[in-house]
């Protein structure tokens, strides 16, 4: 298989809510082996896509596959490959931070014999060790949202999708977080994370794409030296040629 049959992909996909477009007939490939950042306004779509990605919404129109699988159709062993935060962290309030990742671990179908040694490796990675033992519930915002990139992540998926991870997170968490995705991908992942913190995003990412009202507008490189500059260009660009021939969207 090549990376793109191997990763991550959205074709000619489209949905729409209540006659509101969310993400309109676009298309994105997320190779494995590269962390792709995906950016945009408040409301360009970016959660709608995840949520495609991830089969968590049907898509009105396209096709969706990871790892060369039509999600239609996909089970439970391909979903155990995947790693995901899509807006909060899922955790169990009385569960401890370690019952948290074993049954992460259980659900990821990860063996029984494998799962503490995983564990106690998640929580060494994110800097968890302190607060393996309280319950998720006393826990502060910036220690959830650890506790569920280390859900994520843990097992070592193929291919990872993540919505805003440095949420909450405090400079050494978001060091952390940075340095496990890098691990990923060298590890051969696919990894997909929306963001808004554009200087954050062009220290992990490996390429960057610009969403605008449901539709993706172009690329920008990490590399590029006034990156928010660049963003706001382009999708003000985007905004003008939308009204100059359409006309205001709704």
């Amino acid at each position: 298989m090549n990376s793109v049959a191997e990763g991550m992909v959205l074709r000619s996909v489209s949905r729409t809510y209540g006659g509101a477009v969310g993400v309109r007939t676009l298309s994105l490939v997320v190779a494995r082996a590269e962390v792709h950042a995906l950016v945009g306004l408040n409301g360009a779509g970016k959660s709608t896509l995840l949520k495609l990605l991830l089969g968590m919404l049907r898509p009105d129109s396209g096709t969706v596959s990871i790892g060369g699988e039509d999600i239609r159709t996909a089970g439970a062993r391909l979903w155990s490959r995947v790693g995901q935060l899509v807006e909060t962290p899922l955790t169990y309030p009385e569960f401890t931070v370690t019952g948290n990742l074993l049954m992460n671990a259980a659900l990821h179908d990860v063996a029984p014999g494998r799962r503490r040694a995983m564990v106690d490796t998640a929580i060494a990675e994110f800097g968890l060790g302190e607060y393996a033992d309280r319950r998720a519930r006393v826990l502060s915002s910036g220690n959830r949202q650890r506790l569920g990139v280390a859900a994520a992540l843990q097992h070592r998926p193929g291919f990872v999708v993540l919505d805003e991870p440095t949420n909450a997170l405090d400079p050494a968490g978001t060091i952390l977080l940075r340095d496990a995705l890098r691990k990923r991908a060298e590890d051969g992942a696919a990894v997909l994370i929306s963001s808004h913190h554009l200087d954050e995003v062009a220290r992990v990412a490996d390429r960057i794409t610009v969403m605008n009202a449901g539709r993706l507008i172009g690329h920008l490189d990490p590399g590029t030296a006034e990156l928010e500059k660049a963003f706001f260009a382009l999708v003000l660009h985007d905004d003008e040629t939308r009204a100059e021939n359409h006309g205001p969207e709704r």
